[in-house]
C-alpha cells in the first residue's frame, strides 16, 4: 500500500519534471561547449581514418611494392590492385590501384597490413561527392591525395610511432 502511495504523490508532485527543469537550470549558467563547425575545427586523433592516399619515398618514387596485402585484407574487397608486368623482378610496382569508397568501411586494415606504409588514411574527411563514379580511386588520384596530405600524415604517423 505504501508503495502505491509514494508513486500516487511523486506523480502528482511532477517529481521528475522538476528533476529535468533542475538540470536544465544547473547547465544554463555554464559557458557552452558548441563548436561552431566550418570556422572553429576539433583535432583529430594521429589514428584518425579519413580518405585514402598513396605515399612516396622523399626521392619521389612509389611506395607501393604490390604485395596485395591491403587487397587480401580488406573486408569489403574495395580494393584492387594489378602488378605492373615490365617492373623488375626486384622491384615490383602496381599498374591499376584502385580503392571504390562506395564499398569501403574505413576499417585501416589496408593501412595495418602494408609492410611499407604506402597506404594509409588521411586526415581529410570532407570528400563527399555528388556521383558515385566520383569514389572510385585509381592509384593517380591517391597518389596525389598523399601529396596534398603530406605534412598532415607524416605528423601522424610520428605521433602513432610509438604505439606500433
Amino acid at each position: 500500500m505504501s508503495m502505491r502511495m509514494t508513486t500516487l504523490i511523486d506523480s502528482l508532485a511532477l517529481r521528475e519534471l522538476v528533476t529535468g527543469l533542475a538540470v536544465t537550470l544547473k547547465y544554463l549558467f555554464k559557458p557552452k561547449i558548441t563548436i561552431q563547425y566550418p570556422e572553429q575545427r576539433t583535432p583529430l586523433s594521429p589514428r584518425f581514418r579519413g580518405e585514402h592516399a598513396l605515399r612516396r619515398y622523399a626521392n619521389g618514387e612509389e611506395r607501393c611494392i604490390a604485395c596485395k596485402l591491403c587487397e587480401a585484407v580488406c573486408p569489403a574487397q574495395a580494393i584492387y590492385i594489378e602488378i605492373d608486368p615490365s617492373s623488375s623482378s626486384d622491384r615490383r610496382l602496381t599498374k591499376v590501384y584502385d580503392i571504390d569508397n562506395t564499398k569501403c568501411i574505413f576499417c585501416g586494415f589496408c593501412q595495418e597490413a602494408c609492410p611499407v606504409d604506402a597506404i594509409v588514411m588521411g586526415p581529410n574527411f570532407e570528400f563527399a561527392e555528388e556521383n558515385r563514379a566520383d569514389l572510385l580511386y585509381d592509384k593517380h588520384k591517391l597518389l596525389a591525395n598523399g601529396g596534398r596530405w603530406k605534412k598532415e600524415i607524416d605528423a601522424s604517423i610520428a605521433a602513432d610511432a610509438k604505439y606500433r
